[in-house]
């Protein structure tokens, strides 16, 4: 089945989706309706049926354009080998995590974690993914055998401050704290 009906205005397509994430967050997957995320994109509800069939394919595509965006902006700053590893880590890790602390922000990771079986591969490939850029670029900064180890763990400290801080700017200063214990 299609993602779609038709082919929008690539403008117009990012930001139903933006809302619709957001309506999604705020109110969880089964409590959302297609009516709401209509109101609150601005956009009519045949409108919104036009671009998606369903309410499943919606939050599927939603999930999916936040989640390839979170991956190409951290592959963009892990790129950067004109910065300074630690800086490069930090910034990656605010971007797949730190933007997501806060009231709101912290539904959106937990509306992707109460609903897996509805967004398919995508759960289990964009978290690996994350995890095999902040390996590949702990490796060739510091051409560290323990690369991976290294990667998991700072990935596993991201997840647990996460649930301790409340603000994105409590978890940039710890995250970089823990950064600095594990990376030269």
């Amino acid at each position: 089945m299609a993602e779609t009906s038709k082919v929008a205005e690539p403008g117009r397509r990012d930001a139903v989706l933006e809302s619709a994430l957001l309506t999604f967050a705020r109110h969880g997957y089964r409590k959302t309706s297609m009516e709401e995320v209509a109101r609150t994109a601005r956009i009519s509800r045949p409108g919104l049926y036009f671009l998606f069939a369903s309410k499943e394919v919606l939050f599927r595509a939603a999930v999916t354009r936040a989640l390839d965006q979170d991956l190409a902006a951290a592959e963009r700053l892990l790129a950067d080998t004109g910065r300074p590893l630690r800086e490069r880590l930090v910034d990656a890790f605010d971007q797949w995590a730190g933007r997501y602390i806060g009231p709101l922000g912290r539904d959106i990771p937990s509306v992707i974690e109460q609903n897996p079986d509805l967004l398919g591969e995508i759960v289990r490939t964009a978290p690996k993914r994350f995890e095999e850029l902040v390996t590949t670029a702990i490796a060739a900064a510091s051409e560290r055998a323990s690369a991976h180890d290294v990667a998991q763990t700072l990935i596993s400290a991201s997840v647990g401050l996460k649930h301790q801080v409340e603000t994105r700017e409590a978890y940039l200063a710890r995250f970089a704290t823990a950064v600095g214990l594990l990376v030269a």
